[in-house]
């Protein structure tokens, strides 16, 4: 197999890093830009329009996280393949990781249409508008989970073959067409109904099957990256089975985030339309540097995944190095950035004071985790790449329960109420930030001194 990607075990660290790290940021700012787009027109329709796509936006994140699973078996199982120079087994890495997503996400489509109205029936939202709408959303959405769902596994597929400009302008595709169609359909301009939140759900619709297209056309049939030979597949449970092994620790732990989440939403609900939609369009905004942190630790996965097919360990710890010093920087603007603008971050969205009040609120609490949490998103990138996905998902677990029964306490033994909820996110986000880079110090560590003494 030749393929057109980048050898990621020579030339200078930074800028491959750079490289692959910025059209990656960009591809998740696309995908995260659907919701947001969402959300900065259904804002002009009321709170609990918001209320409702937030709500339903919960299940979409936990489909996000199962499928997890072939991503990061694609991306770490291409990489290191490809690092080891073993290229037919990158092949069938790619057969596999897209044989199953298709069968993950279609099986997750039929769960969420057929029980849209009792998923939302979880969050015990008083109001009824906010729960039909957002089973309405979810039920449309849901129709397009395989092409969603699908699409983050042929970016990984392209990411751990060192070529992440790609999916970026792909992805981009999918968001201009989103952010036509999400006013003429929200609000029916030209010859269009008007559908509100139904809008946006097929807006987005719309735009994910684009993507998807563009993904079979270029990958399956142009085969700008790889000659796949598609027809070559055959069933292999080895590779399946490592697939699973790979990305089922990071599934885990993010379908786990994604539930603990709504669990914490549960909580918000008890606080009105309003707090839950405040929530939402805080998580969009924070994801400014979720979604950024998260493109340099894909980057630095595929960065470690080649140099661990290579057995070059010290190249690894440069690549970390470079990327948490990165994150540092990043951390620390978005930081001043939510004390000093938080309020007018969320005048976007709402036009209402209290819910900007409420709003900054949100991120001042939040800001104080930025670091942390960009520190903790770069070394799971660094774990993944070096095959050990376990870590991550332990340190991510542990800690995001804590955040239920910490919330639970502070509510029933001090007067923070929401806040104190809030402050729960942040706190052990901040726990996670710091035990996590040690952990990898140590595995760094202790195959530096191997690889030393095996040169003696």
């Amino acid at each position: 197999m030749k393929h057109r990607g980048t050898d990621l075990t020579q030339g200078p660290i930074l800028s491959h890093l750079f490289r692959l790290a910025l059209p990656t940021i960009g591809a998740s700012f696309m995908q995260m830009t659907y919701n947001l787009t969402d959300m900065l027109w259904l804002g002009r329709v009321g709170e609990e329009a918001v209320a409702a796509v937030g709500a339903a936006g919960f299940y979409v994140w936990f489909g996000l996280s199962l499928l997890l699973v072939t991503r990061v078996g694609a991306e770490v199982g291409v990489s290191q393949s490809l690092g080891s120079r073993q290229n037919d087994t990158a092949l069938r890495f790619v057969r596999h990781a897209l044989f199953w997503s298709l069968v993950i996400s279609a099986v997750y489509s039929l769960l969420s249409f057929f029980g849209a109205d009792l998923l939302m029936n979880f969050f015990g939202i008083a109001s009824e508008r906010v729960n039909q709408d957002g089973a309405a959303y979810l039920r449309i959405v849901s129709l397009g989970f395989v092409f969603t769902f699908t699409n983050p596994t042929f970016a990984g597929i392209y990411n751990g073959m060192g070529n992440s400009r790609l999916p970026f302008w792909y992805m981009t595709l999918g968001v201009a067409l989103n952010l036509v169609l999400d006013p003429i359909l929200i609000f029916g301009w030209w010859f269009f109904p008007e559908l509100g939140v139904v809008g946006a759900a097929w807006a987005t619709f719309f735009a994910q099957m684009l993507v998807f297209l563009v993904f079979v056309y270029r990958f399956l049939g142009v085969q700008e990256m790889v000659r796949l030979r598609l027809s070559a597949f055959r069933f292999d449970a080895a590779i399946s089975a490592r697939i699973f092994k790979l990305g089922t620790p990071v599934a885990a732990e993010s379908a786990l985030f994604a539930f603990f989440a709504m669990v914490i939403a549960r909580l918000v609900a008890d606080f009105g339309a309003v707090a839950i939609a405040v929530q939402s369009v805080g998580g969009q905004i924070e994801a400014i540097s979720w979604m950024t942190s998260t493109g340099f630790a894909t980057a630095l996965g595929s960065f470690t995944g080649q140099n661990y097919g290579a057995a070059n360990w010290e190249r690894i710890r440069k690549g970390y190095l470079y990327t948490l010093a990165i994150g540092s920087v990043l951390g620390l603007l978005v930081t001043l950035a939510f004390f000093l603008w938080g309020r007018s971050f969320f005048s976007f969205f709402f036009s209402d004071p209290e819910s900007q009040k409420l709003g900054a609120m949100y991120l001042y609490i939040l800001a104080v985790s930025q670091v942390f949490m960009i520190y903790e998103i770069t070394t799971r990138g660094a774990f993944n790449g070096i095959g050990q996905t376990v870590p991550p998902s332990v340190t991510g677990i542990v800690f995001t329960a804590l955040r239920i029964p910490l919330s639970w306490a502070l509510l029933a033994y001090s007067t923070w109420g929401l806040l104190g909820i809030w402050g729960s996110i942040s706190f052990t986000s901040l726990l996670k930030g710091a035990v996590l880079p040690l952990w990898f110090w140590l595995v760094l560590r202790k195959n530096l001194r191997a690889a030393a003494h095996s040169k003696i």
